[in-house]
C-alpha cells in the first residue's frame, strides 16, 4: 500500500516536474529519474533545474562561440548530444569503470560522479586539475609517514599507560574522514551491498567506505582523483559559487591556513563585503572594473580575467599552482613551489620526506627554480596591475619576499632549539625513531611554523596586515613561542647541570 501511495504522489507531481524543466530537453532515462526524485529529493531536482546543464543540450552547447563555449572537449559521444545534462547523463556515464555501479530501476548507475566523468565534456579542466597539487592531496598526506605522525599527534586517541606514559592510538576512519580527509579527500571503496527499506520499497545499494566526501584529492571509485563538487557544489555546479570566497573558506580558514580570515580582514575583503551585491559573478570572461572591482580567491588563482578593453589579462586554469611562485604553507619552511603535484618522491638531503632541510635549505631537485618563480610572479602581477600601479605592486611583493625570509629565519631558530632538545635527550624525535610531534615541547615547535609563521605569511601575501600580522597568531605569538621553547630548554639543562 505504501508503494501505491508513493506512486500516486509521483503521478500527481509529474506535470509539475514537466513545467519546472520545460527549458530542458530530457533523455528518457533522466525523465525517469526525475519522476521519482522530484518527490523524494526535491532539493536536488530544484538545484539542478537552475543549472546550465538543465538549460541547454550538449549539441547546442558545443556550437557556442568564444567565451560562451563552456565545453572544452572536441568530441563527445553521439548518445549525449541531443539531451540536456541530467541525472542519467552523469550517473550512468563510464559505468564499466566505476566500482560502485549497480542496477537501479532498470538502469546501471553509480553513486559517485568523478572528475573523469565531468571530463567527458570538460576535458581541458579535467586535465589541468589532474596536474594540480589539490588533486593529489589525499596521497600527499596519507603516503607521507612524517605527515601521518603529525596527524596522529593531533587526531590520535590519547591512552595513559600503566607506567604513566601517554601514547596515541591511531584515529579511526570516521574521525579521519571528518577532519584532515574532509578537505584532503578520502579513499572510496565498495565494501558490499545492502537492502534499504525506502519510500519506494526495498532497494539495493552499494556500501561505500569513505563516503560521503567531496575532498579535493578524493580517490574515486573509477581510480580518478578529486571532486569537482568541492568548488562547484552539486547539483547546480555554479560558476558563481566557485568564484565567491565562502567556497574556499570551507577548507582555507585556518589557523594553519588562515586565507579566508585574512581575506575577510583585508581591504580586498572589505570591498567584496560592501560591493558584492553589485558584481556579476556569472559573466565569462570576468571583466575587472566592470563585473567586479576587487579580487576574490578565484580571481587570483583560477579565473579567466579581461580588462574593460576586452584584452585578456590571464587565462582560466584549474591547475592552481600555475600562478604560485612560493608555497607559503610551511613544511617546516616556506619554499619554492613543488615541480610536480605528486609529492611522494620528495626527500631533503637527510632523506626525510620534507621539501627543505631542517636548516631551511630547499630540496631543490623537487622544487621549481628561480626562473620559473619569476615567470609565475610576473603572471600574478599582471592581475595586480589592473588595479594598482607598479610602485604599489612592486612594494607589496618586496614585503612578501621579506616576510618569507623573516619567518623562515624565526622558524630556523625554533628548529635549532628543537634539535638541541632532541640531542639532549629531553624529548624523543626522529633520531630515536619516535614521533617528532607528540610531546608538549614539540607541539610548541609545531605552533611556530604550522600556525604562527603561516599566519604571518598569509597576512603579508594577501595584504591582510594588522592584527593577523602581529597579535592574531602573528609575530607576537611567534616570538612568545620561541622564547618559551628557550626558557623550557634552559630550565631543564640547568637542572641537569645542577645534578652533576
Amino acid at each position: 500500500m505504501r508503494w501505491i501511495a508513493a506512486m500516486a504522489v509521483i503521478f500527481c507531481t509529474v506535470m509539475c516536474c514537466f513545467s519546472k524543466t520545460e527549458a530542458a530537453v530530457l533523455s528518457e532515462a533522466t525523465q525517469e529519474c526525475l519522476d521519482c526524485h522530484n518527490v523524494f529529493h526535491p532539493g536536488i531536482v530544484a538545484d539542478w533545474e537552475k543549472s546550465r546543464h538543465a538549460q541547454t543540450t550538449v549539441k547546442d552547447a558545443m556550437v557556442k562561440k568564444g567565451s560562451d563555449l563552456r565545453i572544452s572537449s572536441k568530441t563527445i559521444s553521439d548518445a549525449l548530444l541531443p539531451s540536456s545534462v541530467g541525472c542519467a547523463e552523469c550517473h550512468t556515464l563510464n559505468g564499466q569503470s566505476h566500482e560502485d555501479t549497480f542496477e537501479h530501476n532498470g538502469y546501471d548507475i553509480h553513486v559517485v560522479v568523478s572528475p573523469k566523468d565531468c571530463g567527458v565534456c570538460h576535458a581541458t579542466e579535467d586535465g589541468q586539475y589532474a596536474e594540480n597539487l589539490m588533486s593529489h592531496a589525499h596521497g600527499n598526506l596519507t603516503g607521507n609517514k612524517l605527515y601521518q605522525d603529525l596527524q596522529r599527534s593531533i587526531l590520535g586517541v590519547p591512552v595513559l599507560q600503566d607506567d604513566d606514559k601517554l601514547t596515541y592510538r591511531p584515529e579511526n576512519d570516521m574521525t579521519s574522514a571528518e577532519s584532515c580527509l574532509y578537505c584532503h579527500g578520502t579513499r572510496l571503496k565498495v565494501t558490499g551491498s545492502e537492502v534499504r527499506d525506502t519510500d519506494a520499497g526495498e532497494l539495493s545499494f552499494p556500501i561505500i567506505k569513505g563516503w560521503p566526501n567531496q575532498g579535493v584529492g578524493r580517490i574515486n571509485l573509477d581510480g580518478s582523483r578529486g571532486a569537482c563538487s568541492a568548488c562547484h557544489t552539486r547539483h547546480q555546479f555554479s560558476i558563481e559559487m566557485a568564484r565567491k570566497p565562502h567556497t574556499c573558506k570551507e577548507c582555507h580558514t585556518g589557523p594553519d591556513v588562515p586565507a579566508y580570515k585574512v581575506y575577510a580582514a583585508s581591504k580586498h575583503g572589505t570591498i567584496y563585503a560592501t560591493k558584492k551585491d553589485n558584481w556579476d559573478f556569472k559573466a565569462v570572461p570576468w571583466t575587472v572594473g566592470k563585473d567586479f572591482t576587487a579580487p576574490t580567491c578565484a580571481t587570483c588563482h583560477i579565473s579567466l580575467v579581461n580588462n574593460t578593453d576586452g584584452d585578456r589579462i590571464i587565462e582560466r586554469s584549474h591547475r592552481m599552482n600555475d600562478r604560485l611562485p612560493w608555497r607559503l604553507f610551511g613544511l617546516v619552511y616556506a619554499h619554492p613551489h613543488p615541480l610536480r603535484p605528486d609529492l611522494a618522491d620528495i626527500r631533503n638531503s637527510s632523506g626525510i620526506p620534507l621539501p627543505t632541510d631542517f636548516d631551511g635549505t630547499p630540496a631543490a631537485t623537487y622544487l621549481i627554480d628561480s626562473k620559473e618563480q619569476a615567470k609565475r610572479t610576473h603572471t600574478f602581477q599582471q592581475l595586480c596591475r589592473n588595479c594598482h600601479d607598479a610602485s604599489w605592486v612592486n612594494g607589496h611583493w618586496e614585503r612578501v619576499e621579506n616576510t618569507i625570509q623573516c619567518t623562515n629565519e624565526a622558524t630556523k631558530a625554533a628548529t635549532q632549539l628543537m634539535q638541541r632538545i632532541w640531542q639532549s635527550g629531553l624529548a624523543s624525535g626522529l633520531s630515536q625513531q619516535k614521533n617528532p610531534f607528540d610531546e608538549a615541547i614539540e607541539k610548541k615547535w609545531c605552533d611556530v611554523w604550522l600556525i604562527q609563521a603561516n599566519t604571518i605569511r598569509f597576512s603579508s601575501a594577501m595584504a591582510g596586515g594588522g592584527d593577523y600580522h602581529v597579535f592574531a597568531n602573528g609575530y607576537y605569538s611567534l616570538s612568545k613561542g620561541i622564547q618559551e621553547m628557550k626558557d623550557w630548554y634552559d630550565l631543564r639543562t640547568t637542572r641537569t647541570k645542577g645534578t652533576k
